[in-house]
């Protein structure tokens, strides 16, 4: 049978697998005669490893185990279908209490371990740890979700919770809790509370399991936080939880302990390095590539690529692209594993809706938005070798009879559903599949649209069983749509987030505030835009909110509320913003940016013409001050570099002149603000609305574009690839 044949054929036979619904015609009794050899085949002794991050790879496990009610039916998913389960999990994670424990200690993204750990814990584990009866191991299990769970409010500061973790659930499933287990919790919850033997960790703002998790894991270490943990403390420290939860030993594992940052570079050239950077900046435009940046060479257990090369199912799960699952490809041993597995079933589990800040554009067609063939697409575009090698069959939601007003709810929460084009998907080498794989309980009972774990796990059971029959390795295309990347070498020298963070509270501590707050305001807004370089902070004296009455600064040039003042080194911020959070830190992010020019103006003005005459035109010149005396994060070279993008051309008379002419009534942005702005909308997409007018040419493909449209875009783009790569310091391609 051709490709297409074969993916119409497995659709009818997963439809009546997961839901009971053969075919109509003649296929009927053929298609239900085989479901009923799929139901009754033989799966407990295949080695599965599954990659992925996050909710959607916990959820396919064994539910999202975040849910209130997943106590309810947690003994569900792929864990109860193939007992040799192995899970390799993104470590680039660096949101909520995360993104707190990041700040603290030198380790990767842990928060992912904790719904994993939960959604894996498997009923007759937890009966043989503790002997109790079906009832009390419920029990025990509701008490165990509802510590791992639990997250403390910000400011929160009480350690008797954290030393006694079970004070956070009911009484009554207090005591049902073994002493082996409420002992280990407390051991744990000691070591890291004021008195303890580890890194002491204010609750304030974190999940008690991320707290109980990094316990483990530091204390298996026995550095106390002086280090980032190997992957032989952190896979103890894991499965030291595992064993005391009921989760099968061994099987969760971190895609490296080596910690690294996620960097996303969209299509205009703008490079930003942070997960989160993804969902706050709204950019409006695709992710063009992904990297991580390292502190050292990525490691790999040996374990991991051992499991990977005997697998019978390698599974990509749902999840979010360039977050959870891309970041695990960037590490070359990983990759190379799987592509060395040639008998192995290789699935790629397709999300439901498009992703706001990563798959809501697509790169290849703007206007139509993310299908499934620009998942495989991205794959080809950022991982070294493309896709080739890495899926066989890409498992897609049939979504054909969700009533109308439950799309139309989510239309309205900026989601849509990413629709199986079955064509081009198998133009790239990949056979498409879609099956009924969300829950209709949920459906029903809330009009949300989730996925079944239990409906997932049959249609990755019945994949395996036709891949044992008809070989679902598909013939590979024999040219390939897009180029494949092949990326330069990994950044791998890269600061702990740790010691950033220390590093720019201690830079701020020498500084002047006014008030006080400020200063914890502007760390929090560094720490969220951690593309501004420790020398970056080196260039101003303090900040300072100023008053209505006393702002002087001059409005024939622009409206913005915070600016450098250069003869005082002090970052100024207009007072009407204070109360404002996010107007006031776009403002701060102005003013920090022009700060790194220093005192490089030693005069600037308007030229009248020499001969008196008005001619409708006007000059505007600038001069330089002395090398030594301009206090400016640019060398000479690239701040001459940076005027001339900027449109100030150097005098043919005097070097340290640079001037613009402009029409009489012409707009200008001086070279100042530009760079303020420029820096501010770069990190952040702060004061968006100008700067994207100002940016747009970058927005229309070249050609599209007359002669002097792309004069202009090209050094529109000249000006982003100087702040990507001499303002933030990423590594060029």
């Amino acid at each position: 049978m051709k490709s297409s044949q074969i993916g119409r054929y497995l659709d009818e036979l997963l439809e009546t697998v997961i839901n009971g619904t053969p075919p109509r015609g003649p296929r009927r009794r053929a298609v239900s005669r085989l479901a009923d050899e799929v139901r009754s085949s033989e799966c407990r002794s295949k080695r599965v490893v599954t990659f992925g991050g996050g909710t959607g790879l916990s959820t396919v496990l064994g539910g999202n185990s975040q849910l209130d009610d997943w106590p309810e039916n947690p003994f569900i998913g792929l864990k109860q279908e193939f007992p040799h389960l192995d899970v390799v999990v993104c470590t680039t994670d660096d949101g909520g209490s995360t993104g707190l424990l990041l700040r603290e200690l030198p380790m990767i993204g842990i928060g992912d371990f904790r719904k994993l750990l939960l959604s894996l814990v498997l009923h007759e584990n937890l009966r043989k740890t503790y002997g109790r009866d079906d009832i009390l191991t419920r029990q025990i299990l509701r008490a165990i979700h509802g510590v791992f769970n639990h997250r403390f409010p910000k400011g929160f500061r009480d350690f008797r919770y954290v030393a006694d973790p079970l004070l956070v659930v009911p009484p009554h499933l207090r005591g049902c809790c073994p002493n082996a287990l409420a002992d280990l919790l407390s051991s744990l919850g000691g070591y890291i509370s004021p008195g303890g033997k580890g890194p002491v960790i204010a609750p304030g703002g974190h999940c008690l399991g991320n707290l109980l998790l990094t316990a483990a894991v530091f204390q298996s270490d026995g550095k106390a936080g002086a280090r980032a943990p190997g992957v032989e403390a952190i896979e103890k420290g894991i499965g030291l939880l595992s064993q005391a939860i009921g989760v099968s030993p061994g099987c969760l594992h971190p895609a490296t302990p080596t910690p690294g940052q996620l960097v996303l570079r969209y299509s205009n050239g703008v490079a930003v390095r942070g997960q989160r950077k993804s969902a706050v900046t709204h950019r409006l435009l695709p992710i063009d590539r992904v990297s991580v940046e390292y502190c050292a060479p990525p490691r790999v257990s040996k374990n991991v690529c051992s499991a990977i090369r005997e697998a019978d199912l390698i599974l990509f799960a749902p999840g979010s692209l360039y977050t959870s699952i891309m970041p695990i490809l960037q590490i070359p041993p990983l990759v190379q594993a799987i592509r060395e597995n040639r008998k192995a079933l290789k699935i790629l589990g397709a999300n439901f809706w498009i992703q706001e800040g990563e798959t809501d554009i697509s790169r290849r067609q703007r206007e139509h938005g993310f299908h499934v063939s620009d998942l495989v697409e991205a794959y080809d575009h950022n991982i070294a070798g493309g896709s080739e090698g890495l899926f066989d069959v890409v498992l897609s939601a049939n979504l054909e009879h969700i009533p109308g007003d439950v799309l139309r709810n989510y239309a309205l929460e900026g989601k849509r559903p990413i629709y199986l084009d079955r064509a081009r998907v198998e133009s790239l080498g990949a056979l498409p599949v879609e099956a009924t794989i969300y829950s209709r309980e949920r459906l029903n009972a809330a009009s949300v649209i989730h996925h079944d774990p239990q409906k997932f796990a049959l249609a990755v059971r019945t994949l395996l069983f036709a891949h044992q029959r008809l070989n679902l390795k598909p013939e590979r295309a024999l040219s390939r749509p897009l180029p494949v990347r092949t990326p330069g070498p990994p950044c791998t020298d890269a600061p702990l987030l740790s010691s950033y963070h220390r590093q720019t509270g201690s830079m701020l501590a020498e500084k002047r505030f006014s008030p006080r707050t400020l200063r914890n305001t502007m760390h929090e807004m560094i720490w969220e835009n951690r593309d501004i370089r420790i020398g970056h902070l080196k260039c101003f004296r303090g900040a300072r909110i100023v008053p209505a009455s006393r702002w002087v600064r001059s409005k024939e040039w622009d409206n913005v509320l915070g600016y450098y003042d250069p003869e005082d080194g002090i970052l100024k911020v207009h007072e009407q913003v204070s109360g404002d959070p996010e107007r006031l830190r776009d403002n701060l992010l102005i003013a920090l940016g022009e700060s790194l020019l220093g005192r490089y103006l030693e005069s600037r003005r308007w030229v009248n013409p020499e001969d008196g005459i008005h001619w409708g035109g006007r000059r505007y010149e600038i001069r330089l001050r002395p090398l030594r005396e301009r206090g400016c994060f640019l060398d000479d070279g690239d701040l001459r570099t940076y005027l001339r993008l900027a449109r100030m051309l150097p005098s043919p008379h005097d070097p340290d002149i640079f001037g613009i002419t402009l029409n009489d009534r012409e707009g200008f942005l001086p070279p100042g603000l530009l760079f303020g702005l420029l820096y501010a909308w770069y990190l952040n997409n702060a004061y968006g609305e100008i700067m994207e007018y100002e940016m747009s040419l970058l927005r229309w493909p070249p050609g599209k574009l007359i002669p002097c449209q792309l004069e202009e875009r090209v050094r529109k783009q000249a000006l982003i690839q100087f702040f990507r790569n001499v303002v933030f310091q990423h590594a060029g391609e």
